[in-house]
């Protein structure tokens, strides 16, 4: 199926979304704030789910960022109430997503995948000319972008991407086998 639009979500209190046209032009970007934060309840949670997937449209290719797993803090859980959120209305609604790592949506943006959210500005203004505000924005860009990559539309040339680019859609499209553990 050939996809209508890329997006790209960075799930947070502050998700960012961006969507991108089949010729991969900004059509849309946005913060959408979870208004109580960490003390939002279950169904704050399942409705800020619900909103930010009403924005998405039909026909998608969707990459929405990875759960940092190494994260600590009083907010993690609600980064993950978030994210599974969002996921679940995705599914409930019929879509498909892509979760690239954290580590190779900065790779990806970057070359280097432990770069800073802030060491990312630049070479996102210079790779794609996009700019804005919100980190969250400009990660969602990022992703949407992954996205487009991974869309199956076009092929994966080299011309089209930067090595360290190519090595994170070859890596997603083909993951390694995990090896399984012997038992005793």
């Amino acid at each position: 199926m050939i996809y209508t639009h890329a997006v790209g979500i960075d799930p947070s209190t502050k998700t960012g979304i961006v969507i991108l046209d089949k010729d991969g032009n900004d059509i849309f970007r946005k913060e959408i704030q979870l208004e109580r934060g960490i003390k939002s309840t279950a169904k704050e949670m399942k409705e800020y789910g619900r909103e930010i997937v009403s924005f998405v449209p039909p026909g998608s290719v969707i990459s929405i960022e990875g759960f940092s797993y190494g994260s600590q803090g009083q907010g993690v859980s609600t980064q993950y109430g978030v994210g599974y959120a969002i996921r679940y209305e995705l599914l409930s609604v019929g879509l498909s997503f892509w979760e690239p790592t954290p580590s190779q949506v900065k790779k990806f943006a970057t070359g280097k995948g432990n770069t800073t959210k802030d060491n990312m500005t630049i070479p996102i203004l210079r790779l794609w000319n996009f700019e804005h505000p919100s980190d969250n924005v400009r990660d969602a860009y990022v992703l949407a972008q992954i996205a487009r990559g991974l869309s199956g539309a076009e092929d994966i040339h080299d011309g089209d991407y930067y090595s360290y680019q190519l090595e994170v859609l070859q890596a997603m499209k083909n993951p390694p086998v995990e090896k399984k553990k012997k038992t005793r």
